[in-house]
């Protein structure tokens, strides 16, 4: 009898600087939905736990499901967590000074779920949902905070439909060795569909794969998003997370606009093992005319991969950034 998924568990320590010590448990399955159709891309499901010192926890699944020898794409990824953070407010000086840091609780939701279809060669059109919850509680430091220098509404939910586009030469999708990508992703947040705010957000990344010999790989990421309209803080773009600008706070950078770019070589080892460098760098503003003109932060780090199944890899990564660094522990690549 075949077995429909492939299943591989991993725990695994990390730090981040907004999270502390903690551990994570990941659960990556691999499976064809239909075993007659090779030519698809394997498809595969993720789901993902984390507690940390702090006392966040959080679960965390994504889902990439490829049907009649990838005709359509079906996506599904979103998470729900509890994190003690803090908040410094919008814009590169709020971020870069501690006048305003402000302690709190941040409770979210996610939920993204999209389809695409294959127009003709490595070119995928579809829609999507978005759906963003959080909710700020606990606050700290409410004469001199951020949240009371510059009053916001500390309860958000924004719902919003996605248009979708992707040009898709990758050879494999979860890991790949060769080829590029490009998609793009326009949102429209709707009070409409229930949601508290109207705005719009563009997200681009367009990410190449160049195979410098059997066991060297050069990766290259540009990733932008920019937002319009009534802007909430929780939908604010933020410089520093586990795929871009990695080494910095999460949240503690944030602005309506923001753009981050990085060069990573990838390197495989004996059996199973890897290595990986990278540096990067991201900018933020208000205004879209102006991002490449802000404040350009910096991050360089190094990692390491276990190839838990084939072409996935568990990676553990150090970051560093402006006064700031943090170790990430995840199964697959930042991009």
């Amino acid at each position: 009898m075949h077995k429909r998924i492939d299943w591989g568990v991993v725990p695994g320590p990390f730090y981040t600087p907004e999270l502390g010590i903690g551990i994570g448990v990941a659960a990556v399955g691999f499976y064809r939905p239909d075993e007659e159709q090779q030519r698809a891309p394997i498809s595969s499901l993720s789901l993902t736990g984390f507690v940390s010192s702090t006392g966040a926890f959080g679960v965390g699944y994504e889902n990439n499901t490829f049907l009649r020898n990838d005709q359509w794409r079906f996506i599904l990824s979103g998470d729900v967590s509890y994190r003690p953070l803090d908040y410094w407010g919008q814009g590169y000086a709020e971020g870069h000074h501690q006048r305003g840091k402000q302690s709190y609780n941040s409770r979210t939701l996610s939920f993204n779920p999209e389809i695409l279809y294959r127009l003709q060669a490595h070119t995928y059109v579809g829609m999507g949902g978005a759906l963003a919850y959080e909710k700020a509680t606990g606050l700290q430091n409410k004469a001199a905070g951020s949240f009371f220098q510059h009053p916001v509404p500390l309860n958000e939910l924004n719902t919003g439909v996605s248009l979708l586009f992707s040009y898709d030469t990758r050879d494999v999708t979860i890991n790949p060795s060769k080829g590029q990508l490009l998609n793009l992703r326009y949102t429209d947040y709707l009070p409409e569909l229930g949601g508290d705010n109207r705005l719009a957000i563009w997200d681009m990344q367009y990410n190449l794969y160049h195979a410098v010999n059997p066991t060297t790989l050069l990766a290259w990421d540009l990733y932008g998003r920019f937002a319009g309209g009534n802007v909430p803080w929780t939908m604010d773009g933020t410089l520093g997370d586990s795929h871009h600008l990695r080494g910095y706070y999460q949240g503690r950078y944030r602005d309506r606009n923001v753009v981050t770019t990085q060069i990573e070589l990838r390197k495989k080892l004996s059996w199973r093992h890897g290595m990986v460098a990278w540096a990067g760098a991201g900018s933020m503003s208000p205004h879209p005319s102006e991002v490449l003109d802000g404040h350009w932060l910096p991050s360089v780090g190094i990692g390491y991969r276990f190839e838990i199944k084939k072409r996935m890899n568990l990676r553990l990564d150090y970051g560093v950034g402006q006064k700031s660094s943090g170790f990430y522990f995840q199964v697959g690549e930042a991009f």
